[in-house]
């Protein structure tokens, strides 16, 4: 099983010519470029605040932890930062952009990598289709696909599992898999929820 070490450099940033920069641009914008910088992130429900003035600032290539007990908004501020859910109040910027009130998609061309806590496989594909269904959007060159298949099906240990139904995996071979399909993207920022749930304390040193 990859380290922590070995998922980090797997985060080359982002490809030339793939990406196209929002409209809004913060003062200096050159000066943070490498950058994802959250402040002041709030959220409620219901009347409930369940995150109240985070804010978080991460370099390219650096690994971060968010540590808190369960209930403690971890998982909410990762879904304010990727846009899967709007900010209360607060702002996100990638690169000294600003990104707030951007859809998830065009944060994902920015660069913003997200493997949820809950399972997120493909379940009518096999494990190599998983990953190829990723590949494919990211990689014209079916060459350059398949040997970046193989290089993240090896990396993961999962390489005898290629051909099986997702279905039928363990839960730490599907986080596995998960992992490995989250990083063909080739995100300049990966944000793991719980990455190593269900993986043996073994594997993931």
């Amino acid at each position: 099983m990859a380290s922590l070490s070995s998922l980090t450099a797997r985060l080359p940033g982002r490809a030339a010519g793939k990406l196209s920069a929002p409209a809004t641009v913060t003062v200096d914008a050159g000066k943070f470029k490498g950058t994802l910088i959250a402040k002041g992130l709030t959220k409620s429900y219901k009347g409930r605040k369940v995150v109240s003035g985070v804010t978080i600032g991460v370099r390219a290539g650096e690994a971060v932890g968010l540590l808190g007990p369960n209930g403690a908004g971890k998982t909410t501020c990762f879904y304010m930062v990727t846009g899967l859910v709007p900010v209360d109040e607060g702002t996100i910027e990638i690169d000294g952009f600003d990104v707030t009130s951007m859809p998830m998609y065009r944060r994902a061309r920015l660069g913003i990598g997200y493997l949820p806590q809950e399972a997120s496989i493909f379940r009518g594909l096999n494990v190599e289709q998983n990953i190829r269904a990723v590949l494919e959007v990211v990689e014209k060159d079916r060459k350059v696909r398949e040997r970046n298949l193989d290089e993240l099906l090896e990396e993961f240990h999962i390489s005898h599992l290629r051909k099986a139904p997702s279905m039928s995996l363990s839960g730490g071979e599907r986080r596995r898999l998960e992992i490995a399909r989250a990083l063909a993207t080739r995100p300049a920022y990966m944000l793991l929820d719980e990455p190593f749930a269900g993986i043996d304390p073994i594997a993931v040193a």
